[in-house]
């Protein structure tokens, strides 16, 4: 009997399928989001609900999950995270020329790519536009909570880390480590409600930025941005997940936000995963997950291989141990 074995017997399976829920809904978000990218806003009698062709053919996942499972490849080298090591998956991925990158990420990984060490280029791209805070680790960091669900102090510590590595501005760090709790939380059954409550105590969040997440789910659908600032992202993805009753209703609703429609639905995806379980997910959208990984490797990904990850990260720990 191998180990992931052992973890699925020792788990409780709603937990298991909710943690499952959030790797394949992250993906799934991403790939829904995908094609609506940079478009304006759906109109409410005309949601997009299927996966379709925009840059990438349907179903295609992007730089969002690519940079998660890159993520993820560190954890599962190094329980405790390694910045150098991501660092350098990073710039690896980023030098295969992916079909996106993200401004600020692009910045960062060019400079590491050159030998920089990740703190000089983190720093020096922050110093140069200290009110930059992207979205860009934000849609990445739910591998950590699934490395670390048995660890909520390495799951936050990690959770700033990671986002450091590319963003270390303080809301950035703040964003990663509330959806990162919030999917630790929702992953024991804690209800969406109850889960956002609760995380928005135990991260040191602006207090600004606390009062524009309190009020998000309370948002009419016309006065959010989606954009590609964080606290856009995460206001979109709360609001999605918080004013909606299913994984596809949140997901299909923050998507046809449009603009960063891809980000925002991959980390409602994650959330909303977590919530309701990977059973929850339309089996249509199951089966058109797709994507390459890693970068002009061949090797195509589906949702049984993003099962299996969720497996072998939820098993991070008891391997170091």
């Amino acid at each position: 009997m191998d180990v992931h074995t052992v973890a699925r017997i020792i788990m409780d399976e709603h937990t298991l399928d909710r943690l499952r829920g959030c790797v394949v809904g992250a993906a799934i978000g991403d790939a829904l989001g995908m094609p609506l990218e940079f478009k304006s806003p759906s109109p409410p009698d005309r949601l997009v609900s299927e996966m379709l062709p925009g840059r990438l053919p349907a179903g295609s996942f992007t730089d969002d999950t690519e940079m998660a499972l890159a993520l993820a490849d560190s954890l599962l080298h190094h329980a405790h995270l390694d910045g150098s090591d991501l660092a350098q998956r990073f710039a690896a991925w980023y030098e295969t020329g992916p079909s996106d990158v993200g401004v600020q990420t692009s910045q960062v990984l060019s400079r590491i790519a050159r030998g920089e060490t990740w703190e000089k280029a983190a720093e020096k791209v922050f110093q140069q536009n200290p009110n930059s805070a992207g979205n860009g680790s934000l849609m990445r960091a739910w591998p950590v909570a699934l490395a670390h669900f048995n660890s909520p102090e390495w799951l936050v510590a990690d959770s700033l880390l990671q986002s450091r590595v590319t963003h270390p501005h303080p809301d950035c760090m703040a964003a990663c480590a509330l959806a990162c709790l919030m999917i630790w939380q929702l992953s024991q059954g804690t209800s969406p409600a109850a889960t956002f409550e609760t995380a928005l105590t135990k991260v040191d969040l602006a207090a600004d930025f606390q009062q524009m997440l309190a009020d998000a789910p309370l948002r009419r659908r016309s006065e959010l941005k989606s954009s590609g600032w964080v606290r856009h992202t995460l206001e979109s993805a709360l609001w999605g997940l918080l004013a909606t009753h299913s994984f596809e209703e949140a997901v299909v609703q923050v998507a046809n936000l449009g603009n960063d429609a891809d980000t925002a639905a991959s980390v409602t995806g994650a959330l909303a995963g977590a919530a309701y379980g990977l059973s929850a997910i339309p089996p249509t959208w199951l089966d058109q997950l797709q994507g390459e990984w890693p970068l002009r490797s061949g090797l195509r990904w589906h949702t049984p291989d993003f099962i299996h990850l969720a497996d072998r990260l939820i098993d991070v720990e008891g391997k170091y141990k």
